[in-house]
């Protein structure tokens, strides 16, 4: 697939981007590495259970939404669809890229006949919070991100398809 280099090198970017704040040790590079690779993308891309969406610009992709179906969410009254990435280089963030990947997401969302979907985002993000609240989405509970021994703190995000705009 010719977009798998892009979206691990997008991805890279902005997973790095948002999540390491303070300097690359080698934990979180060894997880970014493995995690980002044009090889995981490529596999992703042809399972039956994973849509990708991207936003692209005059010079390549500048986006992506990954949805992943038969994904069990971890806490109760969600649907097994989620939102597992909505990713935007940090330099497009604030354009509507986001925004209109979001959207064209849930539209492939509400093709799918689930009631809803969910998400999870690190509970330190709270630029990402904001912004799915403000697209309707409603906190309905807490999971840990976990990365070898450690672990993070996530909220769970639903959002109810009925609401989508047909």
């Amino acid at each position: 697939m010719t977009d798998a280099s892009s979206l691990a090198a997008l991805g890279l970017e902005v997973w790095l981007n948002t999540y390491i704040r303070h300097g690359v040790n080698t934990f979180f590079a060894d997880y970014a590495l493995a995690h980002f690779t044009a090889a995981r993308f490529e596999e992703i891309m042809a399972r039956a259970d994973q849509t990708i969406l991207v936003s692209q610009n005059a010079v390549g992709i500048d986006g992506f939404i990954q949805i992943a179906s038969g994904a069990p969410a971890p806490v109760p009254e969600c649907s097994d669809l989620e939102i597992a990435k909505l990713y935007v280089q940090p330099r497009h963030q604030g354009s509507g890229a986001g925004g209109r990947l979001l959207d064209a997401g849930l539209r492939h969302c509400v093709s799918t006949g689930r009631p809803n979907v969910w998400l999870a985002v690190n509970a330190e993000n709270q630029r990402a919070m904001e912004f799915y609240l403000r697209k309707g989405f409603a906190k309905a509970g807490e999971t840990r991100f976990q990365i070898d021994r450690q672990s993070y703190p996530n909220h769970v995000l639903r959002y109810d398809l009925a609401l989508v705009a047909a």
